[in-house]
């Protein structure tokens, strides 16, 4: 990098989410419909007239960057293929605490086999890993916020 030169990523990310969030801010309607009509957006008239610019950015950045499909194309790219486990990680997740994979009911221990053979057929088990729950407000859930 030269002197005075940004980063790449700052030029095409960062900088064009800080126009959006000045524009907003500012209320510059001319600039805000600029960017609107060029990412093909559209944002309702109640989000766009709220007294709260938050309202305004969170309209225009739910549509522009939607955060499930970054999160779940980034889940997708990152994460290792579930076909390239081994069998003693296999065990080890399916283990608590201090539990031996050999004191775990006889049905589970089948799981084994599927959970390696990742088999997408109408007759394999389902198996769903949570690696992390968080506790949250019943009120704060999409579909029991006001409309």
């Amino acid at each position: 990098q030269s002197k005075g030169k940004k980063p790449l990523f700052v030029q095409l990310v960062l900088d064009n989410i800080w126009s959006l969030y000045e524009a907003v801010m500012k209320r510059d309607k001319e600039k805000i419909e600029k960017i609107v009509t060029s990412l093909g957006l559209k944002i309702g008239a109640r989000e766009s007239q709220h007294a709260d610019p938050k309202v305004h950015i969170n309209a225009i950045c739910s549509q522009w960057l939607p955060i499930s499909d970054a999160v779940l194309s980034m889940v997708c790219n990152k994460l290792p293929s579930p076909l390239d486990i081994t069998a003693e990680r296999v065990e080890k997740l399916m283990c608590v605490g201090a539990r031996t994979f050999d004191s775990l009911p006889p049905e589970t221990q089948e799981l084994k086999s599927a959970f390696i053979k990742c088999s997408s057929e109408g007759t394999a088990p389902v198996i769903v890993f949570v690696s992390k729950m968080f506790a949250v407000d019943a009120k704060a859930l999409p579909q029991n916020k006001p409309r």
